[in-house]
């Protein structure tokens, strides 16, 4: 389960540009066979008067922070390419804006989540085929 916060300076993004954002962070991972209810994105605006970067307000700067549950890299390579893939993800919607960004990642073990009081089937098992199945979300 990627679980993305992304902490924005107020105003920053429309209802349109967090649905666009989402969209495409939600088709990186059903790219690699992750059910599509399993990515979660928060946008979380913060005031200028509340957003500091070396001691200064910092009313231009995006901070992303990535939660990986579902999916665990351990190659280096693979780790690398997989933040430089998020960093791409994140491009429009930050460095093609003028913002600056910074993200970071986090990896949790899978027996430390839970869905709706269950723990998720194994990752690409017929179980998790099948949970994906009856968990479609919404159209949006």
């Amino acid at each position: 389960m990627p679980l993305w916060h992304v902490y924005h300076p107020a105003n920053t993004y429309s209802d349109k540009d967090k649905r666009d954002f989402a969209k495409d962070i939600t088709d990186l991972y059903t790219g690699f066979g992750l059910p599509e209810f399993y990515v979660v994105v928060l946008f979380t605006e913060v005031e200028e008067s509340a957003f500091f970067v070396g001691g200064r307000p910092a009313g231009d700067t995006v901070r992303i922070v990535v939660e990986h549950l579902a999916r665990h890299l351990d190659d280096p390579d693979l780790r690398r390419r997989s933040t430089e893939r998020l960093n791409a993800i994140m491009e429009p919607y930050t460095r093609d804006r003028g913002l600056h960004w910074e993200f970071h990642t986090y990896e949790s073990p899978r027996d430390l989540w839970m869905i709706a009081g269950l723990f998720p089937p194994g990752p690409g098992t017929d179980a998790e085929k099948a949970w994906a199945q009856a968990n479609k979300p919404f159209p949006y």
